[in-house]
């Protein structure tokens, strides 16, 4: 088994109220297994984007290699190419746990391109940014 993690998140005004949405398949037969979403008042979007990467993270097993796939180079270089974390220390340290152990690497995902996953992501996302 291959997992990976698709994750999205939308703040709509920004700042506002956000959401996240994630999706977790096995790549190995592209079967979905799960997809949950999540809310933070008073957010931004790059706070929700890294929530959704958390919340994955944090579901993911440790003995099975996964990628998370995000449209935001934010979260992608941060955790691939270590840029530095002026904003939101908070929850790069939540990130910095949740990964700590566990197999996981992290991807960019062009965002609006057509990926089902990322489409199912972008639109649980936002329909549950929609709710305050």
């Amino acid at each position: 088994m291959k997992l990976a993690a698709y994750v999205d998140g939308s703040c709509s005004p920004n700042p506002g109220f956000g959401a996240y949405g994630v999706v977790i398949i096995d790549e190995e037969d592209n079967r979905e297994i799960c997809r949950f979403t999540g809310t933070e008042e008073n957010s931004t979007n790059n706070r929700v984007e890294i929530l959704a990467a958390i919340r994955a993270a944090i579901l993911l097993p440790s003995d099975i290699a996964t990628t998370i796939y995000s449209d935001s180079t934010l979260v992608v270089n941060t955790m691939s190419l270590y840029w530095k974390r002026n904003n939101n220390v908070d929850l790069w340290d939540q990130l910095d746990k949740a990964v700590k152990g566990k197999q996981i690497k992290f991807s960019w995902v062009k965002g609006h391109n057509g990926n089902p996953y990322n489409e199912i992501a972008n639109t649980i996302a936002r329909e549950a940014s929609k709710k305050p």
